[in-house]
């Protein structure tokens, strides 16, 4: 590969990644011992019969279905001007509106406004969304709508805006419930949420989370100093409104940020475990989570998200006049969201967590915020070539397709290198967007937070529990894992 940077493993590094790919190509012929080459040869090829009448341990048994949710989606430049007649359609009459300072001095904050009086619906604006929210801001919003009983929501704005809302249309629905009651395990109660929502309508502004599809809203737990959230699919907006003319003013920045995060939504859903798989199966179709693993279904929409950001994220952050790259880095942010907002993400959000929570006093260039920030995104993509190294040997197949996404010439390639192949093309690729801290170093991260890091990283069981390669049966072993991978991931 031309150009290309070349990071060399070391000899033990070496040494795993050939044996986890011999265990995972050459496969023992024992079926309790091998690995499906591929995820789409179905559930029922790689379930042993019983032949004994021995108890079943349901905390073990394999899913054998999988759902697909997404929010009713409207894409197309100047359709936020629709969002009166929409909610009108609902029947809404108390609208509770939810942006923040930047957001509503733009353009589309003006063409809700100007929506909701031509209908004559009343409104309330909260424009004190922060980006990045900690459960405090939330909280904060949460006792501003519970007063004004709305009967919908509308969120304009990035993805803090539009998980806040997600949580104030949850929380003034259940007006009794504890904090923690709807929080995912184990550092919430995780509680399925067992009834329908007030109508929420997304008005998306950057292109990068796409929290307009999904049921997951993501926020700081201060006291435990991690990122957690809550995901159900009745969290999930009535309707996601995808304008490109909303994401004109983003500064390259924040281009760049948002469209790292689509980049690894889409590559992580892309190589989750394949959901029959992931275990346990739900003794109650409420109780099946919303990140299920690799689906068929989702795997078509994260492919094209994948190959759409390669394509057009570069272009998006060099011209802020590239309409043509936004709007296709809008509509990806969001296929993105029906991917992984099904599929489900793993390693590279679930060690972001902590990364972003446990800043060191890294502010980064081009965000507009008084306080020291690591963008979502930029915390995502950090550790994203170590990762890919690192869940290679799991499926080579699918780290080779990934590969081939970002021009890489995988017909010579060997299955053991697989990993390091995509890791080296991701590292490039980061490299060439310009303005990315190359490393955890470079966030001011050095080997004694390593620590810390992982044990802010062990309670994101929602998506650890979809990482390949990861031993989450054995604490000790997937504390080594893990202090590994940010040990590999201080530099690139």
């Amino acid at each position: 590969m031309p150009g290309a940077i070349r990071i060399s493993p070391t000899r033990a590094a070496r040494a795993v990644n050939l044996l986890r790919a011999v265990q995972f190509t050459h496969p023992p012929s024992c079926p309790c011992h091998s690995n499906p080459a591929h995820h789409h040869h179905g559930p029922a090829l790689h379930q042993a019969k019983r032949a004994l009448a021995t108890p079943i341990d349901t905390t073990q048994q394999k899913e054998y279905a999988f759902e697909m949710a997404a929010s009713s989606i409207r894409f197309g430049p100047g359709c936020t001007k629709e969002v009166g007649m929409d909610l009108t359609n609902l029947g809404s009459e108390r609208v509770m509106v939810v942006t923040d300072g930047n957001v509503r001095q733009l353009d589309a904050m003006k063409q809700v406004i100007q929506g909701l009086e031509q209908e004559g619906i009343k409104y309330e604006i909260f424009d004190k969304v922060r980006v990045e929210p900690k459960d405090s801001s939330i909280k904060e919003a949460i006792a501003f709508a519970k007063p004004w009983g709305p009967d919908a929501f509308l969120a304009v704005g990035g993805g803090s805006v539009i998980d806040t809302a997600k949580l104030m249309n949850l929380y003034t629905t259940f007006p009794d419930a504890d904090f923690l009651d709807f929080v995912n395990a184990p550092l919430g109660r995780g509680r399925p949420i067992q009834g329908k929502l007030k109508p929420l309508i997304a008005v998306p502004t950057t292109a990068g989370t796409g929290s307009e599809t999904t049921g997951t809203a993501i926020f700081d737990l201060v006291s435990k100093r991690a990122k957690t959230g809550i995901a159900h699919r009745n969290l999930k907006p009535t309707l996601g409104i995808v304008d490109p003319l909303n994401t004109r003013t983003m500064p390259s920045a924040v281009h760049a940020s948002s469209g790292l995060d689509v980049l690894c939504h889409s590559l992580e859903s892309w190589t989750a475990i394949p959901f029959y798989e992931r275990v346990p199966r739900p003794s109650n179709p409420i109780n099946r989570p919303a990140y299920q693993g690799a689906n068929p279904i989702s795997d078509i929409f994260s492919l094209k998200a994948l190959r759409d950001t390669v394509k057009y994220l570069p272009r998006a952050v060099k011209d802020p006049e590239d309409h043509e790259a936004q709007s296709n880095m809008l509509l990806a942010a969001t296929l993105a969201g029906v991917g992984f907002g099904n599929a489900g993400v793993h390693l590279c959000h679930g060690m972001s967590y902590p990364i972003s929570g446990q800043n060191p006093g890294y502010k980064h260039a081009g965000y507009q915020v008084d306080a020291p920030i690591i963008p979502h995104g930029v915390s995502v993509a950090v550790t994203a070539p170590a990762v890919f190294r690192f869940t290679g040997a799991s499926n080579p197949d699918r780290h080779l397709a990934a590969a081939e996404c970002f021009g890489v010439d995988v017909s010579n390639v060997k299955k053991e290198s697989a990993g390091e192949v995509l890791g080296e093309a991701l590292a490039e690729f980061l490299v060439k967007l310009g303005d990315q801290p190359r490393g955890l170093k470079a966030l001011g991260f050095g080997r004694e937070h390593l620590d810390q890091l992982v044990e802010g990283t062990i309670p994101q069981a929602r998506v650890l529990m979809l990482a390949p390669s990861l031993d989450t049966q054995n604490i000790d072993a997937e504390r080594e894992q893990l202090r590994g991978l940010f040990e590999e991931a201080l530099e690139y």
